[in-house]
This record gives structure tokens, C-alpha cells and sequence, in this order.
């Protein structure tokens, strides 16, 4: 038996019960990610905001490690996660992202609407007016309302976007919250007896006028009658506008049989307004709707020059565009509705 001693083995280095698992890996990546989140938030918020988000974020990786990914692999997954630090910073902020929110959406879209069906159809007009009171050739006329209205209109949509743009960040109040009391009325569909009395009554007084016109005249000097239409418009010219009244006296009745406004019979009294406006506007350039003998008449007694009688003449045919576009336009909206 060998009794010299033998030195006992050296145990080296006892491994570790638990190695140490790093949470997040030493890539720098949430750092960046925490700093890029935290940069735009105010300064004493940077600190909750971002120990609140370096937890969320070690609790998701470890949660991705323990099923078996990789630490790197399981950093980037998570952040990808989280998307752009900009929106996630915008969250905490409460700070929107969009440019007009559902809070004030309705608000703007509905009062855009409103400002851009009135303001630049009347800037449309009063240019249009304004240049035709100044003597501008028809190409003028058209170019420059056309080009003031597109501008009015856009700045109203830069404008009113922008306000609202305004309170959206800042957080104003849009205006009392809605009721029941905001519904809106309901609107006319049908067409009523009433409103085929009240057709039926004007046109009748507008072709008893043109009559008495045409026989009595509108004033009488020295015996002589001086009827406002020119009289070398009977009987044909002023058979056309008869036959125009009768169109639509007619169109009053079938309205009424039909119970509503249609799309067709809204065609149909759109093609007579715009009949009505060019006979109208046709003898007005020409200079032959009116009586020559009452044109003088009156401006020998009133001291009327020219100049007058063609701003009266302009105002008169803007009267007669704007009675007939706003009846077509009310007859589609009618029919709009029934159809709906």
C-alpha cells in the first residue's frame, strides 16, 4: 500500500449557482430609444416618463428571453414594438398627431362648408358686377371673378384650417356641446297646393303686366302711351317670353301632381331659367329691351345720361341672372331631398 501522500486536487473556480441574466443587453439601443422618447416632453416629465418606460421595456424583454430569444433579438422586437419614439413621446404628451382631431373635426368641416357656399360665390358676384359697372370686356369680366373667387376660397380653407389647427393644439373649447335642441329642423320635400296658388298667381300678374304693357303702356305723355318693352318686339319676341310663362306655369301643375320635385322636372326648370336669362340678356346687350321713346322721355325729364342707363341695364340683368339661378338651384334641392 503506497502511503505517500498525494496533494489533494485544487477545486478551481465553483461555477455560479444563477449566472447573471442582463435584462436589457449592453447594445445602447434603449438608451437612444429612451433619450429620442423623452427629448420633446417637458423637462419635469422627462424623468417619470423615463423610468416608466425603461421598466415596460425590461419587462418585455425578459418576458421574450425566458422564452427562449435571444437578448439582442428580443431588444430590437420589443422597440420595434413601440414604434416611433416622436408618436410614443406625442401619447405621453396627450400632444395630437393629426391636424384637425375628431374633437374639432366637425366643427371645422361644417362651418368650412357654410363659408365656402356663400363668400366665394358672393365675391364671384361682386367682381363680376363691379367690372361690369366699369365697362371691362367680357374676358376681363370672367378672368378676374374666377381668379378672385378660387382665391378667396382657398384662403378660406388655409385660414380656417389653420384656427383650428390652433385650438387643436392648444386645447380651446370648440363651442357648447351638442344636444338635441341642435337638430335641425325638418325641410319641405313635397310641393303643396299653396306653393302651385303662389306659382300659378306671379306668373299670372308677370304675362297680365307684359299685356297691359303692350297696350297701355307704362306711362302715358301727351295722349301717347310709352310702354316700357321695346315695341318692335311684338309680337314674336314677346310671344317667346309669353310662351316661357306658360312653360312654367305648366311646370308648376305637374310639381303639384307629382307631389315632389324630381330630378327630371329640376332639368326641365333649369332649362327654362336659362332660356329666360338669355332672351333677357340678349335684347339687354343688344340695347333693344327697353323702349327707346321712355329711355328718352325720361332722361330728358330726370337729366339721366347714358352711363346711368347702362349701370341700370347691368343692375337689371344681375337681378333677372340671380332670381333665375336661385330658383334652379332651390327646385335640385328639392329633389335632392325627395330623393333621399
Amino acid at each position: 500500500m503506497d502511503a505517500t501522500p498525494h496533494p489533494e486536487p485544487h477545486p478551481g473556480p465553483s461555477p455560479e449557482p444563477y449566472p447573471d441574466r442582463r435584462t436589457t443587453p449592453d447594445t445602447g439601443l434603449t438608451e437612444r430609444y429612451l433619450d429620442a422618447t423623452a427629448r420633446s416632453l417637458p423637462a419635469e416629465a422627462q424623468d417619470d416618463v423615463r423610468n416608466e418606460l425603461r421598466a415596460s421595456i425590461d419587462e418585455a424583454i425578459e418576458t421574450r428571453t425566458e422564452q427562449g430569444e435571444d437578448l439582442q433579438e428580443a431588444e430590437r422586437a420589443v422597440l420595434n414594438e413601440l414604434g416611433d419614439p416622436a408618436a410614443l413621446a406625442a401619447g405621453f404628451a396627450d400632444r395630437p398627431l393629426q391636424l384637425i382631431g375628431p374633437r374639432y373635426f366637425l366643427a371645422w368641416w361644417r362651418l368650412l362648408k357654410l363659408l365656402l357656399t356663400i363668400v366665394p360665390v358672393t365675391v364671384f358676384a361682386v367682381v363680376i358686377l363691379g367690372q361690369s359697372l366699369a365697362g371691362a370686356p367680357i374676358g376681363q369680366i370672367i378672368g378676374q371673378s374666377v381668379a378672385a373667387g378660387l382665391l378667396v376660397a382657398l384662403h378660406i380653407c388655409f385660414w380656417v384650417t389653420l384656427v383650428f389647427a390652433a385650438m387643436e393644439r392648444a386645447g380651446a373649447d370648440a363651442g357648447a356641446p351638442w344636444d338635441v335642441d341642435r337638430l335641425p329642423e325638418p325641410k319641405e320635400v313635397g310641393s303643396g297646393r299653396s306653393d302651385m296658388v303662389a306659382s300659378l298667381s306671379l306668373l299670372a300678374l308677370a304675362a297680365a303686366a307684359i299685356a297691359w304693357d303692350g297696350t297701355l303702356g307704362l306711362v302715358r305723355v301727351g295722349g301717347e302711351s310709352l310702354p316700357f318693352l321695346n315695341p318692335a318686339l311684338w309680337p314674336w319676341v314677346v310671344a317667346a317670353l309669353l310662351v316661357l310663362i306658360g312653360l312654367e306655369a305648366l311646370l308648376a301643375v305637374v310639381v303639384h301632381a307629382r307631389g315632389h320635385w324630381t330630378a327630371g322636372l329640376a332639368v326641365v326648370n333649369t332649362a327654362l331659367a336659362v332660356l329666360f336669362v338669355s332672351w333677357t340678356l340678349t335684347l339687354l346687350g343688344r340695347g333693344i329691351l327697353v323702349n327707346p321713346a321712355l329711355v328718352d322721355f325720361l332722361s330728358d325729364i330726370g337729366g339721366v345720361d347714358r352711363e346711368t342707363w347702362r349701370i341700370l341695364g347691368v343692375l337689371l340683368g344681375f337681378g333677372v341672372v340671380g332670381i333665375s339661378l336661385w330658383d334652379a338651384v332651390d327646385a335640385w334641392l328639392k329633389a335632392r331631398r325627395a330623393a333621399r
